[in-house]
């Protein structure tokens, strides 16, 4: 079983200073670099959150946030990079040959021994012929063509928080496919860490903007933040 690994290994320093200076800045008669100085974390702190209430967001482009990731399938990845405000750089199959490739397992299926068993089992037939094409000097670009989207793959990802904040109203909800989920949720732990303030309201639009998109096909997760926030009130 191989796991997913997620690793915030880059980011702008000071993202939410670097926010609010760049929003002081559109109203300011002085300069960026003297603005910094002037702007305190608690000022900082209060005109993100103020930006992220209004919807005005532009300023969340000016910080960028980079992820290596591991042990994810390329079933998640044909989803994550169809989030187009991004840049990606993804482990290629074209020059990495996969003579021991790992495989991303749904627990749906490792769950049932009689399912887990067929799918071990095509796999390694899958890895056998993937083999026999390279011997047979077909080039790894074209004996790819037979890999399972259960492949293991390895991407890095740079989002702005801006894109990021779509990213996880997306795909940190209970409908979202159950491994770019994890990965969304473990992405936007990560974000909270370094920057509480930009994303101290991130996730699903249940949580981020207090409506669910989702109709019938509700998780139920609105009506219980509602709730709670109902009986929280009657407290006070």
């Amino acid at each position: 079983m191989i796991n997913m690994m997620v690793k915030l290994v880059r980011h702008t320093p000071e993202p939410e200073r670097t926010v609010a200076m760049s929003a002081r800045l559109c109203y300011s008669p002085i300069g960026a670099a003297q603005l910094e100085e002037k702007i305190s974390d608690e000022q900082a702190a209060n005109l993100v959150r103020k930006l992220v209430s209004m919807g005005h967001l532009s300023t969340l482009e000016h910080v960028t946030f980079t992820f290596a990731i591991e042990g994810v399938s390329r079933v998640l990845t044909h989803q994550l990079v169809r989030h187009r405000i991004a840049s990606y750089s993804q482990q290629s199959q074209r020059y990495v040959k996969e003579h021991d490739f790992e495989t991303i397992v749904p627990a749906s299926i490792a769950s049932k021994p009689e399912a887990k068993a067929k799918f071990d089992k095509l796999m390694t037939e899958i890895q056998a012929m993937y083999d026999e094409f390279i011997a047979l000097d077909i080039p790894a670009e074209d004996a790819r063509y037979i890999l399972p989207n259960a492949t293991e793959t390895k991407i890095v990802c740079t989002f702005n928080a801006r894109s990021l904040l779509n990213f996880f109203s997306l795909r940190c909800c209970t409908r979202a496919q159950w491994e770019i989920r994890a990965l969304a949720n473990e992405m936007l732990r990560q974000c909270q860490a370094v920057a509480p303030v930009i994303f101290e309201n991130a996730g699903p639009t249940c949580v981020s903007e207090g409506v669910c998109h989702e109709g019938a096909m509700s998780c139920g997760r609105l009506q219980a933040i509602l709730a709670a926030k109902a009986k929280a009130e009657q407290k006070q």
